[in-house]
């Protein structure tokens, strides 16, 4: 079947056709494609004396040239990012609330590290008149709560300095443009 030159189409096979060319931005000869250039210009690439660029879709999705939603896409405009890293203006400010328990134990610390239940334990000890520090935490019984069913609310506008990413799932096949075939015929 014959198709028209610079028609271009997915294809999953590992090779391009004959009369096909791999829709990948290599740069063309003008004067041995010449048929292709008429209809592709420099529009993806080339400097339009000798060569002429074909599309590449290695990693890009294609869309329909035109006006959309007061966005123009111009063909042959290349656009959009994998990643973005969010600003503050792009989050809505929001709430995070959570809810807890401070105990104290009137007994002398015996962990580094809180464990579930775990209170406050005592800061230290005197031992024959010489104050020695201990660290944090004890599972005795707590003595006093000091706060019960704390509830805090803050307002949140910061945001991760990463960028995050912003890929759609997909499948990767080659797309295809045929440079062998009929030339367009103008309306």
């Amino acid at each position: 079947m014959d198709e028209y030159i610079g028609i271009v189409k997915l294809f999953t096979g590992t090779f391009a056709p004959r009369g096909w060319l791999f829709c990948n931005g290599q740069l063309l000869q003008i004067q041995q494609y010449s048929a292709v250039y008429a209809i592709l210009g420099t529009q993806f690439g080339g400097d339009g004396i000798t060569t002429f660029g074909l599309p590449n879709l290695q990693g890009n999705v294609p869309v329909g040239a035109g006006t959309l939603n007061n966005i123009t896409y111009v063909q042959g405009e290349k656009g959009g990012n994998t990643k973005v890293t969010l600003l503050a203006t792009n989050i809505p400010a929001h709430t995070h609330t959570g809810t807890g328990k401070i105990s104290v134990s009137a007994s002398n610390s015996t962990e580094q590290v809180p464990q579930e239940g775990n209170s406050f334990g005592a800061p230290g000890s005197m031992v024959s008149r010489v104050f020695t520090p201990t660290l944090g935490f004890v599972a005795a019984t707590p003595t006093v709560n000091l706060a019960s069913n704390i509830t805090t609310g803050a307002t949140v506008n910061t945001v991760p300095t990463e960028p995050v990413s912003v890929l759609q799932p997909y499948t990767a096949m080659n797309y295809i443009i045929c440079i062998e075939g009929i030339f367009p015929p103008r309306p």
